[in-house]
């Protein structure tokens, strides 16, 4: 936050973040960071630019990863990924309208901007991610699946850390890569991701049985151990 705070100088205009840096490895800010930043950001007049790509849509047991520290009110809301569904490419970006009414038509284009299959597509998915409370699922099965990979002792793991369905198991730097485990697992039929090197990166889809997960997690524990 120091930091934060010390670099904020007049021609500042927006700070970009992720609530959970998905390709650095699953890191999860110090509790307050967030809301910490928000806030600095408001006094400073500085826009608070939400990355919500990889952890929104429920991913993390909210349907905003930012919800985790209260905000409901970002500058601006970048998603993607899960708002398709699975079945079509979509990104949005959404905000208060004092932000976004700078643009006028004709100051931005893009070639696939208001396509119209890909908005339905995403209406259905979020339908789908309400009706069937995705959100809740995720918070549930995500525990449980984040209790039971820490409950594995193994002289590899250095971390398991995580929030919802989107789970980092750490492996030491005395181990190796993750990605030769991530290959071992992918032999026992289960795809999870290296990221950052270090890190097993898991992120099940929401509508995962709590059996599979428990499945998931023996062909873990082969592996770990």
């Amino acid at each position: 936050m120091e930091a934060f705070e010390a670099a904020l100088n007049p021609n500042t205009a927006g700070f970009l973040v992720e609530p959970i840096q998905g390709e650095g490895g699953v890191i999860i800010p110090p509790e307050g960071y967030l809301s910490g930043t928000r806030e600095l950001c408001r006094e400073h007049n500085v826009l608070w630019m939400d990355d919500e790509i990889q952890t929104g849509f429920g991913r993390t047991g909210k349907m905003f990863c930012c919800e985790w520290e209260g905000i409901d009110d970002p500058d601006l809301l970048i998603l993607g990924k899960a708002l398709g569904g699975g079945v079509y490419p979509v990104s949005a970006v959404a905000g208060r309208s004092e932000v976004l009414n700078v643009f006028r038509p004709g100051d931005h284009g893009s070639t696939f901007g208001g396509n119209p299959l890909a908005c339905a597509v995403a209406r259905a998915s979020l339908r789908v991610i309400i009706e069937e409370e995705l959100v809740a699922r995720s918070a549930e099965l995500g525990s449980y699946f984040l209790v039971g990979l820490q409950a594995i002792h193994s002289p590899h793991v250095r971390e398991v850390r995580g929030r919802g369905l989107l789970i980092g198991v750490e492996i030491e730097e005395s181990s190796g890569d993750a990605r030769p485990f991530c290959e071992r697992l992918r032999d026992l039929g289960v795809l999870a991701k290296e990221t950052h090197h270090q890190v097993i990166r898991f992120a099940p889809p929401l509508v995962i049985e709590k059996e599979e997960i428990d499945w998931i997690l023996e062909q873990a524990k082969e592996v770990l151990t």
